[in-house]
């Protein structure tokens, strides 16, 4: 009986490490940006291309962290998760996939992601902010920088 009880508290015990690593494992993919070979800016230089008109800036977050923290200034926001969403690109970039579009995130790890997909899409430009509004690895972010931003209208 002492050998049937251990069995299932090793069962468990290894159930229970199983879920740790899976857990791990996605907390990771999440949180790590996934490799984009293309254009980067720093916050600072995204900042200055969006107003000389040399970048489209994009905020890609959700009006949720929009509400919360503000757009930068002279970023459209458009939520990535729209089904529209390139629909919506098209009409505030415009129809050149050429054209340049920079892309922001929280703390780049989504805007990697768009990018590559934007990518694969077959704009030939986009050029991701990798430290975000918040900041990441790639550097203290668009808040930490003093960089202005801008309410959004609620509609």
């Amino acid at each position: 009986m002492t050998r049937q009880a251990k069995f299932p508290t090793r069962r468990l015990v290894l159930l229970g490490g199983a879920a740790a690593l899976a857990a791990g494992g996605v907390y990771w993919w999440r949180a790590t940006p996934p490799y984009y070979g293309g254009a980067k800016l720093t916050v600072a230089q995204a900042h200055e291309a969006a107003a000389s008109g040399d970048v489209v800036l994009v905020d890609i977050r959700t009006p949720r962290e929009w509400a919360q923290t503000g757009v930068p200034e002279g970023a459209h926001p458009i939520d990535m998760r729209r089904d529209d969403f390139l629909a919506t690109l098209s009409q505030v970039a415009g129809t050149d996939k050429g054209r340049p579009i920079a892309v922001i995130c929280a703390r780049g790890v989504r805007s990697a992601r768009l990018s590559r997909a934007l990518t694969e899409a077959g704009y030939t430009n986009i050029v991701d902010v990798p430290e975000g509004m918040l900041g990441s690895a790639a550097g203290p972010g668009w808040l930490k920088t003093g960089l202005p931003v801008a309410a959004v209208e609620e509609g």
